[in-house]
């Protein structure tokens, strides 16, 4: 008896035991041609590769640029086939497990206590959302707008004046989980919000008349499997049906277009669809709360990582949407009031002509309910880092994001009704 109960701990114990990633590597490739594409797409019948930019295997295209992530024991092969075939790469990452010790590379002011320079936990960001509770009673108040499969509680903070009804814009972060300089810049943002109210005069007016919903980590199960068990990790933690794999990608499980991409109906793959349009609890919060305040929010954002990017619909069509040129203007000026501070330089543009096709995405599902002013970030770097950016450049890289995002609330402000 005592032998099972020692194999059963054993085994418990490897089950939980955290992902590595010694000594694996991140290539980024230059596809120059239709060949050079194929020979990519053919190594990943073999090989596994975890598509770092763009999203999947099957939007890559000629001249564009890859970055992949490949183990210690398989990246020989990789760099001789592309060596032998003549493709252009470089090494961006040459041991993935340093990259993600390096990124906490700021000391705890208080240790164990929640840091705006800082990536924080689950913990930490719910005992955060209370403080700002305490902090700002007039200001701030948490709705729990539903909850995950795993049960964790899915909180928006409603950031303005409580009464009477008032234009809103809803944004929400960490819609994938392994983007952790996302929930960074929604937590930035509540803290900046409140704490210039009556200081600075542009946030004032905005406060003063509008509300801001925020939702800080919208995938809160995938978020804790980043911390606790895989960094790399990218879907919710769902179980699927005839599967082993677990997760959904919530960004693929949105109401429109939703099956157009039959590349994203493997529950392995990292941008699985869902076995149905908002079957995940997540999304069926989120489209629920957006649903039920449709005659006040006019505005939604979300904010993803890496490659410098303000994105606006469409994703699953070339074609244009109505209002296209009107959302060009604006990722224009937000693009260039971001770049004032650093000198950042973002490109904008759809989607789907920007960087590649996308099905079920939030960003479309709220442009075709109605709210005319969607935007997707997709915060620094360039892929020097990727999605491992180092804590010291979560500040700079908010207090650029906070440019833009003011200015879009403006904008919002000024121009809709």
């Amino acid at each position: 008896m005592r032998f099972f109960l020692l194999m059963a701990v054993i085994y418990t114990t490897l089950a939980l035991a955290p992902v590595h990633f010694d000594r694996e590597k991140v290539f980024r490739v230059k596809l120059q041609n239709g060949k050079q594409v194929s020979i990519l797409k053919d190594l990943t019948q073999t090989i596994e590769l975890d598509f770092w930019y763009p999203d999947a295997i099957h939007d890559i295209a000629v001249n564009m640029t890859v970055d992949f992530r490949v183990g210690e024991k398989e990246s020989q092969t990789i760099q001789s086939t592309l060596e032998q075939h003549k493709i252009h790469y470089e090494i961006l990452i040459h041991d993935l497990q340093e990259e993600i010790e390096k990124q906490f590379d700021v000391k705890d002011e208080i240790a164990g206590r929640h840091s705006y320079a800082k990536y924080n936990d689950w913990d930490k960001i719910v005992s955060w959302t209370e403080k700002m509770l305490e902090k700002h009673p007039e200001m701030v108040s948490r709705i729990k707008i539903g909850s995950t499969v795993e049960d964790n509680p899915l909180y928006v903070l409603k950031i303005g004046k409580k009464d009477g009804e008032r234009k809103a814009i809803f944004m929400d972060c960490g819609i994938h989980a392994r983007e952790w300089v996302s929930p960074a810049f929604c937590q930035w943002f509540v803290y900046q919000a409140t704490k210039s109210y009556g200081k600075n005069k542009i946030m004032t007016k905005l406060l003063d008349r509008m509300n801001f919903y925020v939702l800080p980590v919208f995938n809160v199960d995938g978020y804790i499997w980043s911390w606790t068990q895989d960094r790399m990790w990218r879907k919710n933690r769902s179980k699927n049906q005839n599967s082993t794999c677990i997760g959904t990608d919530l960004n693929r499980n949105f109401d429109v277009s939703w099956d157009s991409s039959p590349n994203t109906d493997n529950p392995c793959h990292d941008v699985y669809r869902g076995p149905a349009p908002e079957s995940e609890k997540e999304t069926k919060a989120v489209t629920n709360f957006i649903r039920s305040h449709l005659n006040t929010i006019k505005a939604y954002i979300t904010f993803h990582s890496y490659s410098q990017m303000l994105l606006v619909p469409y994703g699953y069509t070339l074609k244009l949407p109505p209002t296209h040129q009107d959302l060009l203007k604006v990722a224009r000026i937000a693009t260039d009031a971001l770049s004032t501070r650093y000198e950042t330089r973002y490109i904008y543009g759809p989607i789907a002509s920007t960087i590649y096709k996308t099905s079920g995405s939030s960003l479309d599902w709220v442009y075709d309910l109605g709210i005319k002013h969607t935007f997707a970030f997709e915060l620094r770097d360039k892929g020097k880092s990727g999605f491992l950016l180092p804590e010291s450049r979560i500040k700079p890289t908010c207090k650029e994001t906070m440019l833009s995002v003011k200015f879009i609330a403006k904008y919002i402000l000024k121009n809709t009704s």
